[in-house]
């Protein structure tokens, strides 16, 4: 492990810690009272891509910004219709073994707290019902007028209803759930507007360019403050929303352990960072801690 200086002021990034081993993670858990911090790392054993590759590269396309979805009708048909075609694969989507690990390790008191930058609900349906979707979820809609919540399945319905002959091109699922299309295709969709006051309907998820809901913040600032450590698993933390949590952890000298398949923007606050596969690392730390004499669920 490399612990990190801390400085006088706020943490730093600088030159990546040495990659440590599985160790570094069972010692971590092993204390108990561990905050996860997940990103889309940990979905893609779910057949969901992540947004950047082993090198930290931005993958395909630029995901849609909330000011395009609120300003411009045809970026809303375009985001709708590409949605359209690629709910159905989000929705298909199984908890993989690292989803079952962390409700284990949840379970059996090693992890106190979930937070997920995922939107795709995988650690709701692996049981971790009370996991903070730090970006919201795919599954909800809200309107933007009235602020109804519905369920994205109504909205599914309704979406098929008007766009019967609407047929997606089997293009690969895009990080955030939607495929590319013809621009034909796009022209031709039908959106649907909130049943109840005519609004434009969003997905309840926190896009590009969009404030995460500062009580949601606060929220996860409280479970890092009452944790002894921070564990992150398969986020490259590039965007401010996921990084703040580990720099209030180190600032506070919280042990930050991160595992990811290729360079974070965190590595520099790390005690140690392990690059394994997500799924088998977990379920080897699960079943060693249950091992050592504490029977995991």
């Amino acid at each position: 492990m490399r612990v990190h200086p801390m400085l006088n002021g706020p943490a730093v990034e600088g030159p990546a810690p040495e990659v440590a081993g599985l160790e570094a993670v069972a010692g971590l858990l092993g204390g108990r009272g561990v905050v996860v911090l997940s990103g889309a790392g940990l979905s893609t054993e779910s057949g969901i891509p992540d947004y950047r590759g082993a090198t930290g590269s931005l993958r395909r396309r630029t995901p849609m910004t909330y000011q395009e979805f609120v300003a411009d009708e045809e970026g809303r048909r375009r985001y709708w219709a590409r949605s359209h075609a690629g709910w159905r694969a989000i929705a298909r989507a199984e908890p993989n073994a690292g989803h079952r690990a962390v409700e284990a390790l949840r379970r059996s008191g090693h992890v106190s707290a979930v937070i997920t930058q995922n939107v795709d609900g995988l650690h709701r349906a692996a049981g971790t019902l009370d996991a903070v979707e730090l970006h919201g979820g795919l599954d909800r809609v809200v309107c933007l007028g009235c602020r109804r919540s519905s369920g994205r399945e109504e909205l599914d319905r309704r979406l098929h209803a008007l766009n019967g002959a609407f047929r997606d091109a089997g293009s690969p699922l895009n990080p955030d759930g939607d495929v590319e299309l013809p621009g034909a295709l796009v022209d031709g969709f039908r959106i649907a507007p909130c049943e109840v006051c005519g609004g434009i309907l969003k997905p309840d998820v926190v896009f590009f360019g969009e404030n995460v809901p500062k009580p949601r913040v606060e929220r996860c600032y409280a479970l890092v403050d009452a944790a002894r450590a921070v564990l992150v698993l398969g986020s490259s933390l590039t965007v401010m929303s996921g990084l703040r949590f580990v720099r209030h952890a180190a600032r506070a000298g919280k042990p930050v352990v991160i595992v990811n398949q290729g360079p974070t923007r965190g590595d520099a606050l790390a005690t140690a960072t392990v690059a394994l596969p997500l799924g088998a690392a977990l379920t080897t730390v699960a079943e060693q801690l249950a091992g050592a004499g504490q029977a995991l669920p």
